[in-house]
């Protein structure tokens, strides 16, 4: 999507560009600074003011914590509608120039992600800042729909969007997910979305669900009112499920083990085949999937992870699967051989237990 974004970007450039900003001016830059900007505070706040974009941007607001591993959690899918509002820069700013943008205003907002930083003084007025953004994420009704700049906290000051913070803030989604299964968070909204749409009886309210904001109801403004939405006390904690240290220890490695696959699959993108890059990337998804599992400590984790380490013995005989480091080859081995046999011992236990009880 990042390749169709500049790709459309380009074809309009070549096309339709109005004037063409020199791309070596320092006007150019600061100008294209604050388009790049300026763009990301609409995208921003349309993904919150409209229910089918807000499915993909709800999951970097599901955390319950506030950390810089926050600005980690990142869609699967909202790229697919964000690229579009950043076009009309290209009639006059150069795609160089854009491409370099884009990335500044992105690295910038990951290290407002944080409460170890306080008030900053004078830079509040004009920056955004941990403090301003760390109202952003909160689900207090004053926080919801507020504080949407990327670099500059100026357009919320323009616009009526923009509020300091009052008392605790609380954060995560006006409705706390309560899971870490990745594909569950990535796309429950949608799934939501289409299940409330069905509750409404004319064509003209089940469109409006996913056009308007997603506290909408027929009778209320577009951006409904927010007086459903469930009461804080103050006391809320985050969701944090009651697992053991030996499984924390086995995620882990099991993690590790996955992200090295995944830097395998980034290194040789250009030479693996299709084939190969969608098994190995198919192994990922079902590893963080099978972690998800793990940590919420579903009935059906162990066979799912049983299924996996089945995969993970299969492809280090063949290859597919590199250690960490050449050292511990064998210990990786050893390690693979041992989890398949203890979830496979637990998963055979769990359906003779099932069996009896059901005799």
């Amino acid at each position: 999507m990042r390749g169709c974004e500049l790709t459309a970007y380009m074809f309009v450039w070549d096309r339709y560009r109005l004037l063409e900003l020199p791309w070596d001016s320092a006007w150019t830059w600061w100008i294209v600074f604050l388009g790049v900007d300026f763009c990301y505070y609409w995208v921003h706040r349309l993904a919150h003011e409209v229910s089918f974009i807000w499915a993909a941007h709800q999951v970097h607001h599901s955390s319950e914590y506030y950390n810089l591993t926050t600005a980690l959690r990142q869609s699967l899918t909202q790229q697919f509608t964000s690229w579009i509002f950043y076009l009309p820069m290209a009639l006059i700013a150069p795609p160089a120039v854009f491409a370099v943008h884009i990335q500044l205003n992105l690295l910038y907002q990951f290290w407002i992600h944080t409460e170890l930083i306080k008030n900053l003084g004078p830079l509040e007025w004009v920056f955004n800042t941990p403090t301003h953004h760390k109202v952003h994420h909160g689900r207090n009704s004053y926080c919801i729909d507020k504080n949407y700049g990327g670099i500059l906290i100026i357009w919320d000051r323009l616009f009526g969007t923009f509020t300091a913070e009052k008392e605790k803030v609380v954060f995560g989604l006006v409705s706390p997910i309560n899971t870490f299964e990745i594909l569950y968070v990535q796309l429950h909204y949608y799934l939501y979305l289409g299940r409330r749409s069905t509750t409404f009886k004319s064509i003209g309210d089940k469109c409006l669900t996913f056009i308007n904001g997603p506290s909408w109801k027929p009778g209320k403004p577009r951006l409904g009112d927010h007086l459903d939405n469930p009461k804080l006390t103050g006391q809320e904690v985050p969701h944090y499920p009651n697992w053991s240290l030996p499984l924390q220890m086995y995620v882990i490695i099991h993690f590790l083990l996955a992200l090295g696959t995944y830097q395998d699959v980034f290194d040789n993108k250009m030479t693996l085949s299709q084939f190969n890059m969608l098994g190995m990337t198919g192994y990922v998804l079902l590893t963080i999937t099978s972690m998800g599992f793990l940590v919420d400590q579903r009935p059906r984790a162990s066979v799912l992870e049983m299924l996996r380490c089945v995969l993970m013995a299969t492809m280090q005989r063949y290859g597919y699967m590199k250690p960490l480091l050449p050292t511990l080859a064998v210990t990786t081995q050893a390690f693979v051989s041992l989890s398949l046999l203890y979830w496979a011992l637990r998963s055979f236990s769990q359906m003779f237990s099932i069996r009896k009880k059901t005799d």
